[in-house]
């Protein structure tokens, strides 16, 4: 249960446990879904901040992440089909209070609601939205998603998929977001970090997870993150430090020209390597790291960008209070019967 600390100033600071986050609601999700991992890592992060529950609000869309809001002991809607960051955007925009999470998938998020999300994230709102991508429709039973690899063999695609893949992150910097992530299902340390970045950041927080659908999709991130490979095709992004990865943390990035290159630590000087800057305001470095993909490349893991930049709601209400100030409050039947109105007989 949560509990209420007593300061000398009299000022009732709240602390809670994982536990008061966790809903009534029996969780429905396959055996070894990655999402048990992801919702028990943002209800141990929530926990963390001394925000009061009824301050918390999740809102999803359609698919198996989206089941979200019933498990989460906050508010929260179970919305329609990809238009979660919609119904998003008009509750930041009418209550600057709230901490708002949008939880989407990579159907949800980059196909039908591709464009919900895209305008979400250009306008920055102040909100954060969680892409859970299995690269599959698990709920619908595995079909190929926006996310899926060339030569998917799925329900619909029996002969095996032939589209080129969304690449999420990528998505999000055309669209400028100010912060962008991407963590995994199986690190729940890295992923916690990377929501409590993702919560004090003020903006658009975008972030991919990496989830692994064991019915549908198994192991799709395998040769990637599983536990034999992943020291040697997973690089952790750590701001202001060089681009490091392998087992003995021996290779390192370095750009040859407009491309990445990897080296030995050893055999080059450090003034080479390629060094993390999360905060560059321009999108060329955060979209180069995007296109760092296996084979060829060590997939990078962590914050991509994290820069300031005016929000949305914000500017909104400094519209609708400046208005205000120089017209008065209005009349809503005034509005209505303007001069912009005329009868039929």
């Amino acid at each position: 249960m949560s509990t209420i600390k007593k300061e000398t100033t009299k000022q009732p600071v709240i602390s809670y446990s994982k536990e008061d986050f966790v809903s009534d609601q029996q969780v429905r999700w396959c055996p070894g879904c990655g999402d048990y991992a992801i919702l028990s890592t943002t209800q141990r992060t929530l926990a963390k901040f001394p925000i009061p529950k009824e301050n918390h609000v999740f809102i999803s869309g359609i698919g198996c992440s989206s089941r979200f809001p019933y498990y989460m002991n906050t508010y929260g809607f179970h919305t329609i089909h990809g238009r979660a960051p919609t119904i998003a955007s008009g509750l930041r925009c009418i209550n600057p209070d709230l901490n708002i999470w949008v939880i989407t998938g990579d159907g949800d998020g980059l196909s039908i609601g591709g464009n919900h999300l895209i305008h979400c994230m250009r306008r920055n709102m102040n909100l954060n939205i969680l892409l859970v991508n299995n690269q599959i429709y698990g709920l619908t039973k595995g079909q190929y998603s926006p996310t899926s690899q060339p030569g998917k063999v799925t329900k619909t695609s029996p002969e095996g998929s032939i589209d080129y893949p969304i690449n999420a992150l990528c998505v999000a910097i055309a669209s400028e977001a100010t912060f962008i992530a991407r963590t995994l299902d199986t690190a729940p340390s890295h992923m916690s970090t990377i929501l409590e970045k993702a919560m004090n950041h003020k903006g658009v927080s975008f972030v991919e997870i990496y989830q692994n659908c064991i019915i549908f999709n198994d192991k799709t991130f395998g040769p990637v993150t599983g536990r034999e490979t992943r020291d040697e095709r997973m690089l952790y992004l750590e701001h202001d430090k060089p681009l490091i990865f392998g087992k003995e943390k021996e290779k390192a990035i370095r750009l040859k020209g407009l491309h990445p290159e990897i080296v030995n630590i050893n055999e080059v000087d450090s003034s080479e390597l390629l060094i993390h800057n999360e905060k560059d305001t321009e999108p060329n470095y955060a979209y180069f790291l995007t296109q760092m993909e296996y084979p060829e490349m060590p997939v990078p893991f962590g914050v991509f960008r994290d820069i300031d930049k005016p929000t949305y709601d914000e500017m909104l209400n400094e519209q609708v209070q400046g208005a205000i100030k120089k017209k008065g409050v209005g009349d809503l039947k005034d509005l209505i019967y303007g001069k912009d109105t005329w009868e039929v007989k």
